[in-house]
């Protein structure tokens, strides 16, 4: 029932599956979907055994569950992320216990389908989006729309790369019938590189500088960028940031040679 499954759900179709979803709250019954109430601690009306398994929620919960065997299957694909490996080396306690019980939860799930004798896939999101329940983009984003700015944390410079929950749903059922994909996990990162950066930050010309890298112009052209970004420069002559790194670099050079800026 996360941002996730609900996508998942969506695309599944009713000639091909009888799925049997499980939620903490009660649902109705919609169509092809059956819902079963409980926690992982708890399920009760689950089949004995099914052609697949998909795992949409936390990773650690599953793969504790799924070693206890109570539903067989030839089949498992369950979400983690790729925290697993960009936050090995964090300076924050935190989020190294984060990383520690993710390899753990992923030895788990592959230990288990390994002594089963079941296909195992694990995908591994980066920042998820696109359904409104995240507490990351749309929380930034409702924030952006209500004030008309966003404040940048100080030193926030990296690149990030959301995926949307669509693309993650039609990921996982792309590999479902994949033997390739067997006994492997996969990164899953966004197809847009988002970058903010502060450039000459302390000096008179300090400012702002947002890019959107696409895979491919196609992609880029058709991109319309949200009003709080500002205003956008793409095809403004010489706003680049290569043309004004550029300017700097000769600006510099100038200096240091007096006989250029009389030239």
């Amino acid at each position: 029932s996360g941002q996730i499954g609900e996508a998942l759900l969506a695309r599944m179709d009713p000639a091909l599956w009888q799925v049997f979803a499980v939620s903490r709250m009660p649902r109705p019954a919609v169509s092809n979907v059956r819902w079963l109430q409980g926690e992982f601690a708890g399920i009760e009306g689950l089949p004995d055994r099914v052609d697949a398994i998909f795992s949409t929620g936390p990773l650690d919960g599953f793969a504790q569950w799924y070693a206890r065997g109570l539903v067989a299957t030839p089949r498992v694909v369950a979400f983690g992320s790729t925290s697993v490996d960009t936050k090995q080396a964090s300076g924050d306690a935190y989020e190294r216990d984060i990383v520690a019980r993710l390899q753990a939860a992923e030895r788990l799930v592959f230990d288990t389908a390994s002594a089963n004798g079941v296909a195992a896939t694990l995908l591994r999101p980066t920042l998820v989006y696109g359904a409104g329940r995240d507490q990351t983009l749309a929380r930034i984003a409702a924030m952006a729309r209500r004030m008309g700015f966003f404040v940048l944390p100080s030193g926030a410079d990296g690149k990030r790369q959301p995926v949307h929950v669509d693309d993650l749903a039609t990921a996982a059922l792309a590999v479902v019938d994949a033997p390739a994909t067997r006994g492997q996990a996969y990164a899953l990162p966004g197809g847009e590189k988002l970058e903010v950066s502060l450039v000459d930050e302390g000096e008179p010309t300090e400012f702002m500088y947002a890019e959107v890298e696409f895979a491919s112009e196609e992609e880029a052209k058709a991109f319309a960028p949200p009003a709080f970004l500002g205003r956008e420069l793409t095809e403004l002559p010489g706003s680049s940031m290569s043309a004004y790194w550029n300017r700097k670099t000769a600006l510099a050079a100038a200096k240091r040679d007096p006989r250029r800026e009389e030239i």
